[in-house]
Formats: structure tokens, sequence, C-alpha cells
């Protein structure tokens, strides 16, 4: 089972994506996520396996950027 969590983000381009990307793609507790750069928003959907979404805030504030959970 997994839990989709969304989020509001700063993350706004490719270059951001690939910053972001070591540590989402790091955790074994995501399954597989995405942001949507073209969102006024910047929404990244994370597909988690357990319901941890401080997890990812952790991750994306680690890397450098905001995030807030929708």
């Amino acid at each position: 089972m997994t839990f989709t969590v969304k989020y509001k983000t700063n993350i706004n381009c490719n270059g951001c994506i690939a910053a972001v990307t070591p540590s989402l793609n790091g955790s074994d507790a995501i399954e597989k996520w995405e942001v949507d750069i073209n969102n006024p928003e910047k929404i990244l959907t994370v597909e988690l396996k357990d319901n941890n979404p401080e997890l990812v805030k952790e991750l994306v504030q680690k890397a450098g950027y905001r995030i807030e959970e929708l």
C-alpha cells in the first residue's frame, strides 16, 4: 500500500529537479515522485511506502528548497 502526498514547493526548473533527485531517489521510503513545474504552485507529488509526509519535507529542505504540505 502506498500513500500519495502533495506538496507546494519552489522547485521550479529542471535544474532544481536535478538538485533534489539524489535526496528523493535515495530514500527507500519513497516509491516514486514528480514535480509539476508548469503548475504555479510547483506541486510535488510523492508516493510513500509509509505514511510519513514529514520525511519528504526534511529531504527537500535539506536540498535547499521550500516545501509545505497541501
